[in-house]
């Protein structure tokens, strides 16, 4: 993934429910046709904090994703990123490939050990603990990662187990779907990511991301493998205006919806939010991105709390098209 267009946000004023589908398919069709690489959405229930209340629209996104399959023909798709407490390990490979098969090759999975513990206590699901989390992400990519390279896997864990499980048909790409780990503890996340995936997507401040490239790649090494065989991508918001004055006003529109006022936030708030998100114009985030790019990424994914215009996203892949 070079650039990737993250949609976390299914209330739109004015859109009723019988046309949201076709509000969210605007903006990947937008997306693909602008020089995004990667359309991606949560795997949630509920809303999450400081982008809205629980209670706000939240579409599921495996389904979602097959629908957006028939919509597009060329941008990868993916959730970023699954929460795997809430499905079965082999369900899930079957399921990521359903959406390879649909989308003729094009599905991704994103994957982390899941945190939202509302979402876990109001579906039922087991919230466990933080160890516990990872312990089962750990186990459920010995069944996965095996799974969707078209392999059968017999298993016996403390969480799961599989006998033999097959997953036919197998994923489009002879090398199998590719595997993205979201997150950045450098403890349990990184090391899983350098086992497993063909991606890391860190979630971190810009300013630890020269930090985290380098832990990933000491994790690499550990185990044989050469650092520069996995992408090395970001996580970050965007708030983007014609000019830098605009989106600076949109910003504040945003944190105001939200209950906050920017000019009233402490310094401290204001630097950790400027570290995990980026305001001005195309080109001013393709100037910031770019000095990012030198700390070691290979890609970027994006999303714009706030915004579901078309024309946003097109004017924003536009302006980073070739950048990664």
């Amino acid at each position: 993934m070079r650039l990737g267009f993250q949609i976390p946000d299914f209330t739109y004023d004015g859109v009723p429910n019988d046309q949201l589908f076709d509000a969210v398919a605007a903006q990947a069709i937008a997306a693909e046709e602008s020089g995004w690489d990667t359309v991606l959405v949560m795997d949630h229930f509920y809303q999450l904090p400081m982008l809205g209340e629980p209670q706000n629209n939240m579409l599921e996104c495996y389904s979602l994703l097959s629908a957006l399959a028939v919509k597009t023909s060329k941008v990868q798709l993916s959730a970023l990123v699954t929460g795997n407490t809430y499905r079965n390990p082999a369900l899930l490979a079957k399921t990521v490939t359903t959406l390879d098969v649909i989308s003729s090759g094009r599905a991704m999975l994103g994957i982390g050990c899941g945190w939202f513990e509302l979402e876990h206590v109001s579906y039922g699901f087991d919230y466990g603990t933080f160890k516990s989390r990872f312990d089962r992400l750990d186990e459920a990519m010995e069944i996965i990662a095996p799974m969707l390279r078209g392999e059968r896997v017999t298993y016996s864990g403390e969480y799961y187990n599989t006998v033999d499980a097959m997953n036919f048909p197998s994923p489009i790409r002879q090398t199998g779907v590719p595997i993205m780990v979201g997150g950045g503890g450098e403890k349990r996340t990184l090391p899983i990511a350098a086992r497993y995936a063909d991606e890391s997507n860190l979630i971190c401040g810009a300013d630890e991301i020269p930090h985290k490239v380098s832990v990933l790649a000491q994790h690499c090494e550990s185990i044989g493998r050469d650092p520069a065989s996995i992408g090395v991508s970001w996580l970050v918001s965007a708030i983007v205006g014609e000019t830098t004055e605009a989106a600076n006003n949109k910003a504040a529109a945003l944190f105001a919806d939200r209950d906050a006022t920017w000019s009233a936030l402490d310094e401290e708030t204001k630097k950790a939010l400027g570290q995990r998100m980026v305001i001005g114009t195309p080109a001013d985030i393709r100037e910031r991105l770019a000095e990012l790019k030198e700390d070691g990424l290979t890609g970027v994914t994006i999303n714009m709390p706030g915004s579901h215009d078309p024309d946003v996203v097109r004017a924003l892949g536009e302006g980073l098209a070739g950048l990664f």
